[in-house]
């Protein structure tokens, strides 16, 4: 073997990239390997080096969450990780890159107290405050750490410098039962003799208003408190600490207000310059107030913080007025506005955010009671440059109101934030609406992973609703690597679960209205405490998922189990149902033409056989056996209940109630699961193709089709234009997908519906079938060690393409049709295998490599082609 042609890469512990400060004391490692065709490694080392002592090399068997093959890490201690990859006959890949690994603090390790403002606060428009601490640095310094946590949301910076790109620190969870802290390495950011750490602090989603019909403040809280350890070890073995003390000092700055809902104001005039570096006079700053701090809740973050990742400029500016100026960003995006302007000390620059416009002007009424306003006052004396640092806006459309000679230099762009996830997955094809559908859906993801996975970004609310990430999840886990950000929100899920086993509508759990408190078990929302790991596992082929989750997964299915009683129906309760089908009228969305009971029944079965998969895959055999029978009692109860037993026919029909027994294999019948597709077509067809779902039918309506053997009639359904469909939006120009199908009517009017969101995911969760069905890509196994490749070729379509970044490296599929052949560009990465179902049902199995085939449609042969030398996203 050439060593040349084998690389080693993406090293990971704990799928983390980024592994320093974390809890695990025996974090698992990851890898991926880049070979020529054919070649598998027979052979993996792995060298660990202990803060700088000597380099130990262990030899392993996998290279996927792989065990910690040394003793466990302290807390603190540090290690440096290199992997290589050998064949049979003795050759070596070279080492891989080296992978920091630290360990965080340990409880008893941290400062009982934080610091606090000493004055009295009002209960509203309470100013964020700014935090000071000088030290001396005696030494050279070896290495510092900086710990850092807080009630509230906090920036922090050493000597002037920002310590990190990370945003809205340190992220929503349920604080009073779990809160993050976060690890920064700042030896670069010190130096010999004076410093100072600066921290900027607002109240976040601690003590910010949050809830629906204007909410609520100090929902957690009514106090600003910050959490530090600050630890640097110097050239002679010293080791200085800077905790919370008497000698940090707390003033104000610039940001007179901050709210994540309403915006944010800033007076540059106020902001003292400096104010985080050596040698500022804080004479007129006041000793900070020390404060007790619960530490039994902290842990260290288990996944990405939120960061900016790309910035946006206005597509077309219009001037409504002397003093307005209308911007068009072109693509309805998360995050917030930075303005480049100048202004006469005190001159105010105002923005206003919407996703739309009607009448020409910012249309705000679906944005609720959120404001979502930011001003600027000038400092005066030249071109200013600012962005708001503790809210952020779901906008494609800024109003600017400012003085005309402002206006007239004046410059914007957008800054998306979103959680600081992996792009993984690709899909395009030869129909453009389709790819703006697909486009729409990524959009929606990004925008809505915002720490935790919410519902909407622009109006009062930005909750992590459990019933929408449940049918989005796989969608997600195939566009982009978000199992940090959801290991972390199946924690507070736990949390916030109640002891009989209801799980919340949303995560992290909040009072708000009479509707949602108190909390209530609902079918499909509460199913995320089993869908969500399950699909977690399959998209990672991480068993801890499961492990981690799973007496909250048995505590849900039971509670369901309990309430349904001894005909397995789940009958009796409030349920949301088919959530905002198009049938729903505006102020009633939970109204959709499905029973609601007949939902909450499937879902109680669908969630009981997931279990039983999950107790297999953790070899509980009872439970699996259990779960396995109890599924199959509550399908029999459905089937028994619901349909003709002559027919097979539903007694209230509708598209929803026969894909979720068609898609969830609620019978074991197959020639009653085709009678039931022949009829799901035909509602379909005699619906002139309009989509008849809301969120429960609309992830699995296309597959039931295709499972039936109406993939033509799914594909045609996928294609309609008409509302309601999913490429509606398209045609009325959406660059992100609806809460509602008609969000924007067909009469140019907005949804008088109060929940009228223009970036809502779970609708988006058809990508699910255009990635594995149409473009054909799946796993065949947990983590993709085994790849479905299975496309559904319409004639309508000449080729169609999907790409993976899987556990073990890209996994690509491009089929193209001719008159008398099927093409197909494939890659499966080393240490996997695929199975390619050709059209006329057979099937291929290709080992590793690049595969270039060609299917004649004619004879059934199949050949090679040539193709491409390396492969390209799509």
């Amino acid at each position: 073997m050439s060593s040349d042609n084998i690389h080693v890469h993406a090293l990971r512990a704990e799928l983390l990239t980024r592994a320093i400060g974390i809890d695990h004391d025996r974090p698992r490692l990851s890898w991926k390997v880049m070979a020529p065709e054919g070649w598998s490694p027979a052979r993996h080392e792995i060298a660990i080096t202990r803060d700088g002592g000597t380099e130990t090399v262990f030899s392993v068997t996998d290279h996927h969450l792989v065990a910690w093959p040394d003793a466990p890490l302290a807390p603190r201690e540090r290690a440096e990780v290199r992997v290589r990859v050998g064949d049979a006959d003795g050759g070596w890949s070279p080492w891989s890159a080296p992978l920091a690994v630290e360990r965080g603090l340990e409880r008893k390790d941290w400062p009982r107290q934080a610091v606090s403002v000493p004055w009295a606060e009002p209960d509203h428009d309470r100013q964020p405050p700014l935090f000071r601490r000088a030290f001396e640095v005696p030494e050279s310094i070896e290495r510092a750490r900086l710990y850092i946590t807080a009630h509230g949301m906090l920036e922090p910076s050493c000597n002037g410098q920002a310590v990190t790109c990370d945003a809205f620190l340190p992220g929503w969870s349920s604080y009073d039962k779990r809160l993050r802290y976060w690890t920064y390495d700042v030896t670069a950011l010190l130096e010999t003799g004076r410093n100072v750490l600066g921290v900027r602090m607002a109240d976040g989603w601690y003590r910010g208003r949050l809830g629906f019909e204007g909410g609520a403040q100090d929902r957690y809280g009514s106090e600003l408190s910050l959490l530090v350890r600050l630890e640097i070890l110097t050239s002679n073995g010293q080791r200085h600490i800077i905790e919370p003390d008497s000698d940090w000092q707390v003033g104000t700055g610039g940001t007179l207000s901050s709210s994540l809902y309403d915006g944010e104001t800033f007076d540059a005039r106020a902001e003292p310059r400096d104010w985080d570096r050596a040698g500022f006079d804080a004479a007129g700053w006041q000793a900070a107030r020390l404060v007790d701090f619960d530490v039994e809740r902290l842990e260290a973050a288990q996944g990405p913080a939120v960061r900016a990742q790309q910035s946006l400029q206005p597509i077309n500016r219009e001037r409504l007025a002397h003093d307005r100026l209308l911007l068009d960003m072109g693509q309805n995006m998360v995050g917030r506005g930075r303005v480049t302007s100048s202004g006469a000390p005190g001159e105010t620059v105002t923005l206003r955010h919407a996703e739309v416009l009607q009448g020409g002007e910012l249309y705000t009424r679906p944005l609720r009671f959120a404001a979502a306003t930011d001003h600027y006052r000038h400092e005066g004396g030249g071109r200013e440059v600012w962005e708001p640092h503790f809210t952020y806006h779901g906008f494609r459309y800024v109003e600017v109101t400012a003085p005309p000679q402002t206006l007239d230099d004046l410059e914007f762009e957008g800054v998306v934030y979103h959680s600081d996830m992996a792009r993984s997955g690709w899909f395009s094809c030869a129909d453009p609406a389709i790819n703006q559908l697909h486009q729409n859906v990524l959009w929606s993801l990004k925008g809505n992973f915002f720490d935790i996975p919410t519902d909407c970004p622009q109006r009062d609310e930005r909750l992590g609703w459990t019933g929408d990430i449940q049918v989005f999840m796989t969608t997600a886990a195939f566009l982009y690597d978000c199992a940090g950000v959801m290991r972390s929100w199946l924690r507070d899920l736990v949390a916030d679960q109640l002891e009989d086993g209801t799980v919340p509508p949303y995560v992290p759990y909040i009072e708000t209205t009479e509707t949602w408190t108190p909390m209530a078990p609902l079918a499909a929302w509460g199913d995320a405490a089993v869908i969500v790991p399950h699909a977690l596992w399959w998209a990672t082929g991480d068993r801890h998922f499961l492990e981690q989750q799973w007496a909250s997964a048995r505590a849900w299915v039971d509670l369901m189990d309990r309430r349904a009683g001894d005909n397995h129906l789940w009958q009796g309760d409030t349920q949301l149902g088919d959530w905002l089908d198009p049938s729903a009228p505006p102020d009633d969305p939970a109204a959709a033409m499905t029973d609601r009971e007949l939902v909450a029944s499937a879902c109680f079965a669908r969630c009981a056989r997931v279990l039983s998969e999950m107790a297999e895959a953790l070899e509980y055999r009872d439970e699996a056996t259990h779960y396995n029978r109890l599924a199959d009692a509550v399908a029999r109860a459905i089937l028994e209940h619901y349909t003709d037993p002559a027919t097979g026919r539903l007694h209230q029909e509708s598209q929803t109630g026969y894909a979720m027994i068609i898609a969830w294999r609620l019978s074991n019948d197959e020639a009653l699961l085709k009678r039931m597709g022949d009829r799901l077509a035909e509602l379909v067809i005699d619906g002139d193709y309009r989509i008849a779902t809301g969120f429960v039918g609309t992830p699995i309506i296309s597959r039931a089709l295709t499972d039936t053997g109406h993939f033509d009639t799914a594909m045609r359904q996928l294609q309609e234009t008409h509302c309601p469909s999913w490429l509606y939006p398209v045609t009325q120009g959406a660059t992100t997908i609806w809460e509602r199908w008609d969000s924007l009517m067909p009469d140019g009017r907005v949804n008088p519906g109060e929940m009228t969101s223009f970036n809502h995911y779970a609708l988006g969760a058809v990508a699910q079938w255009l990635h594995e069905q149409l473009a054909g890509l799946a796993p065949a196994s947990p983590g993709y060690r085994n790849i479905r490749f299975a496309p559904q070729i319409p004639a309508s379509l000449p080729w169609a393409a999907a790409e993976h970044e899987s556990p073990y490296g890209r996994i690509a599929i491009r089929w193209t049709q001719q008159p008398d052949a099927v093409l197909y560009d494939l890659t499966v990465p080393t240490g996997c295998r695929a199975e390619l179902t050709l059209p006329d049902g057979r099937l291929q199995t290709l080992e590793a490599g690049r595969h270039h085939l060609s299917f004649d449609r004619t004879s059934g042969a199949l050949g090679t082609q040539p193709g491409p030398d390396e492969p390209t996203h799509s």
